[in-house]
């Protein structure tokens, strides 16, 4: 039996999506979803997202990497579920769903979704950068030029170099413009190389420069390679809390898969 899927994306970050409220997609096949995320022979993504009920909340939020294993938090995809949710009409305006992370709230006005991250404790110094968790490991490093790095190369060496265990970290790296600004790149774990934006990445990097009084603002802007977003949070003596991550969630089309 055909089953549809749509495809999104969110400053370029893109996810294939599937309804999945009646249960009938194989979450346990990885070559499956590794061949529809591949971009040359099959439907191409950064990564599949199913959407299931649940029994309290709006819906919930399954995320797999490209590679097909199911992943940690993905801060666009869970912008781009939310405008799923509302196109599908389980939702309006606002929202309350579950994702590998916990419970999440969003709120969407047309194309623009605005995403609650779980809370940040810790911000750790570590070999060349700093270290946080936004919902997925995040090394966040500070460039001069990152438009002329090998970011495929730099990262791969930092994921897989031991520094965070056998699970490794997603990289990024981040370019200061002024007190408010940066740019960024990163190289994605589960991809395992660079993509056009990553939400939990300019999460990261958004505390991190603040952190690091690169910022004395607790309103950020990322300029990513596929549009920006900006990042708000409040500083407390528990570290960081509500923390935002708003910016565009575009549906690009749907189609069947036989």
């Amino acid at each position: 039996m055909a089953q549809t899927f749509y495809k999104y994306q969110g400053t370029g970050n893109d996810f294939i999506i599937i309804d999945n409220r009646l249960l009938k997609f194989d979450k346990n096949n990885t070559k499956h979803i590794t061949g529809l995320c591949d971009r040359r022979f099959g439907i191409g993504a950064d990564g599949l997202i199913l959407l299931e009920n649940h029994d309290e909340l709006d819906f919930k939020m399954i995320y797999f990497n490209a590679d097909g294993n199911e992943s940690s938090m993905c801060g666009n995809g869970g912008r781009c579920i939310t405008a799923f949710a509302k196109q599908l009409g389980i939702i309006e305006k606002t929202t309350s769903f579950e994702a590998i992370d916990g419970i999440h709230d969003a709120v969407i006005e047309d194309d623009m979704v605005s995403l609650q991250m779980q809370n940040v404790a810790n911000v750790l110094v570590t070999k060349g950068g700093l270290f946080l968790d936004t919902g997925s490991p995040h090394h966040v490093q500070i460039e001069h030029r990152v438009d002329h790095l090998n970011v495929d190369k730099l990262g791969a060496e930092i994921r897989f170099s031991g520094l965070y265990g056998e699970a490794g970290s997603n990289v990024n790296f981040v370019e200061q413009l002024d007190d408010t600004t940066f740019k960024m790149r990163t190289y994605e774990r589960g991809v395992e190389a660079e993509t056009l934006s990553c939400g939990t990445g300019v999460t990261a990097a958004a505390i991190a420069m603040y952190h690091s009084n690169k910022s004395s603002e607790e309103n950020i802007t990322i300029k990513t390679k596929g549009g920006n977003l900006n990042v708000s949070f409040k500083k407390t003596d528990n570290g960081f809390e509500n923390i935002w991550l708003t910016g565009k969630a575009t549906f690009v089309f749907k189609g069947e898969l036989s």
